[in-house]
């Protein structure tokens, strides 16, 4: 309860002694509306309110709300009662008080408004009409009626028969129905005799018809009938005692907690902990729970941490606790789970914060987590002897021309092995004969990521964009490999590939002319960087005048290239 909600209550007790049970019945509204979670108090000490002023339909709201939240509570059950007496449903009031005697069969409360519910019951009896019992219903009181009947000869058979006896219980609830048994069953005649001391000789059995010999003995004299007393009128109170024990103790409880707290910036957890179980033995709050698990964590209990956690969410959910605090229970879980390596309960226990409360905190633990397990995932299914078979079977599949099947064994030849270039090449040769050429440049990227030197991978990549007609890129990807082919084994592959690249990048378009795509060439920008060279113009002019001496420029690579691009791009003309 809030200090705003406790300070409100303590104005409602206040109201409520001075008889001014308006002011009361508003300020315990206000403390209700003030709670963050529901307290039973308050809606009892309302519904005492209500009560005094005999509104008993809002008095028995309070009381069955008193009793949803705290149904293990014997006062919501006084409460209910008392309304319903107010109201004069007598019988269910009776009920409820005996709800609250098997909750607290100790109850004073319970038990004065039991009697108050028979008498009331017992003075309606005389006002319809009703034999009363003449006071012989005092004799069913006797704690002894039970040994009397048993040691009598003439009554104790009649204790064999359980359906007696269950008639004797019976009339021990309501001594009311006395006379009509009586009518029906002669042995409670005797039974009756036998508890007022008479020596009365009864026939065998109900329904005999032998004279009834009677003693010499003077009759006892009847008791004196007696009205019943009217039912006193239900007015119960708060317990403003209760209250004040309550609050105290709550005080004390936050001191602790203060205490706590001081040790826990000092980093001496043992203090903090002790100090934090104090105030939870003082008052059951939530929030101390919490605190003595973060104490916890951080000493390093991990499992004590994670038990103080659970023991948390089972009383905030049995005291309907906020689920902010319920939600900060399930995070501290998953954050010590995860210190203890254990990542799959820690991504449980996060996921259900995160259920009762979104919040950023949480949100980003949970994240770094399910990172972090994926890695780990990845790095426990390394296996480089399997990363070769399902090469081999990749290789095996690609020959069948199985492409589908190339794919998937090169995979798993990737999982096995991610720093291996030649799971990613293979791959994206693959994904080409399935004319997935995006995935294959993909492929290409991350296998000379892996291997700068790997020529075969640039020849893949240079291939998947020339099918993409991307020319500037295929060329450019075919300078690296020439760059990366120390060796020259693959120079031939890559000329004729640049060639191809060379002639299909400025050839003339369906339904363009000669002269459009002459235009559409000279706005190519590497095209018009080329003739903006004044190193190129320089060579250009000497062959112009002495086409011989292009080829000593020739030997040049990169001049090479620029004088090859002009050729293909139909700039300098071979004939």
């Amino acid at each position: 309860m809030s200090s705003e909600a406790e300070q409100l209550k303590a104005q409602g007790n206040a109201a409520f002694a001075a008889k001014d049970y308006d002011s009361a019945i508003q300020s315990f509204t206000a403390a209700i509306a003030a709670s963050p979670t529901p307290n039973h108090i308050l809606y009892s000490n309302r519904s005492g309110s209500y009560a005094a002023k005999h509104d008993y339909t809002s008095a028995l709201a309070d009381a069955e709300e008193c009793i949803k939240i705290n149904p293990a509570w014997a006062k919501g059950y006084t409460r209910k009662a008392a309304a319903l007496h107010g109201h004069g449903d007598l019988v269910a009031a009776l009920d409820a008080y005996e709800e609250a005697l098997k909750i607290d069969p100790a109850n004073a409360q319970a038990k004065s408004g039991l009697k108050s519910v028979n008498d009331a019951i017992a003075a309606e009896a005389a006002e319809d009409g009703t034999t009363p019992d003449m006071g012989l219903g005092q004799m069913f009181d006797d704690s002894t009626m039970w040994a009397k009947l048993a040691g009598n000869s003439q009554t104790s058979p009649y204790l064999a028969d359980p359906a007696f006896v269950e008639k004797l219980k019976k009339m021990q609830k309501n001594p009311q129905s006395m006379s009509q048994e009586m009518m029906s069953d002669p042995r409670l005649m005797q039974v009756i005799s036998v508890l007022l001391g008479l020596n009365m000789q009864m026939p065998n059995g109900p329904g005999g018809d032998a004279d009834v010999p009677m003693s010499d003995a003077k009759p006892a004299e009847e008791p004196a009938t007696k009205a019943p007393e009217p039912a006193p009128e239900p007015v119960p109170e708060p317990e403003p005692e209760e209250e004040d024990k309550s609050a105290k103790a709550k005080k004390e409880a936050d001191a602790e907690k203060a205490l706590g707290n001081a040790s826990y910036k000092s980093r001496q957890f043992d203090d903090a902990i002790a100090h934090y179980q104090k105030a939870w033995d003082l008052f059951k709050d939530v929030t101390y729970l919490n605190n003595l698990a973060a104490a916890e964590f951080e000493k390093g209990d991990l499992e004590g941490c994670i038990k103080t956690c659970e023991k948390a969410i089972e009383e905030g959910r049995e005291s309907r606790t906020d689920y902010k605090i319920i939600a900060k229970s399930f995070g501290r879980i998953g954050t010590a789970y995860h210190k203890l390596g254990d990542l799959e309960k820690s991504i449980e226990y996060y996921n259900r914060s995160l259920t009762e409360h979104r919040t950023p905190d949480v949100l980003n633990k949970l994240r770094a987590v399910e990172k972090e397990k994926k890695q780990k995932d990845i790095e426990a299914y390394i296996d480089p002897e399997k990363a070769e078979a399902a090469r081999e079977e990749g290789n095996a599949f690609f020959k069948a021309a199985d492409w589908p099947g190339a794919v998937k064994a090169y995979t798993e030849m990737i999982k096995r092995a991610p720093e291996d270039a030649r799971g990613y090449s293979n791959r994206a040769a693959a994904y080409s004969k399935l004319l997935s050429f995006p995935e294959a440049v993909k492929d290409c990227d991350i296998a000379i990521q892996k291997d700068p030197n790997f020529v075969r991978a640039y020849i893949r990549k240079a291939n998947a964009q020339f099918a993409m007609r991307d020319y500037v890129g295929c060329l450019e990807t075919l300078k690296e490999a020439t760059a990366k082919d120390s060796t020259g084994q693959s120079a031939h592959e890559i000329e004729q590939l640049r060639q191809k690249a060379y002639t299909q990048r400025f050839q003339r378009q369906a339904g363009e002319t000669e002269e459009q795509a002459m235009e559409r060439i000279s706005k190519d920008p590497e095209v018009v960087s080329i003739l903006s060279d004044p190193v190129m113009q320089s060579i250009l002019g000497q062959a112009k005048d002495n086409p011989m001496a292009l080829n000593n420029h020739m030997k040049n690579p990169e001049v090479r290239r620029k004088i090859e691009l002009l050729v293909a791009a139909g700039v300098i003309r071979t004939r």
